[in-house]
């Protein structure tokens, strides 16, 4: 589970202009690991890119991840 909370923050982190102001959260339930990632209101476009792309990839990138120790991941983007 660090590791891909490790992932999903190396990620954001090198999306925004102030890598500080990235939080990320996870919890696990079982085989199931919820990550909620938040990035300032002013930032959220950066993150999500255009018509979701980016979210997407990370999301992909974050599925991969998980199912490398048989467990599934969600990706939750907030401000």
């Amino acid at each position: 589970m660090e590791e891909m909370k490790s992932l999903v923050e190396f990620m954001a982190r090198n999306l925004v202009e102030n890598p500080d102001d990235v939080r990320v959260e996870a919890q696990q339930r079982g085989r199931v690991v919820s990550i909620q990632l938040m990035v300032p209101p002013d930032e959220m476009g950066k993150v999500i890119g255009r018509q979701g792309r980016i979210a997407r990839a990370m999301r992909t990138l974050l599925t991969i991840a998980a199912s490398r120790h048989a467990l599934r991941a969600s990706l939750d983007i907030n401000d």
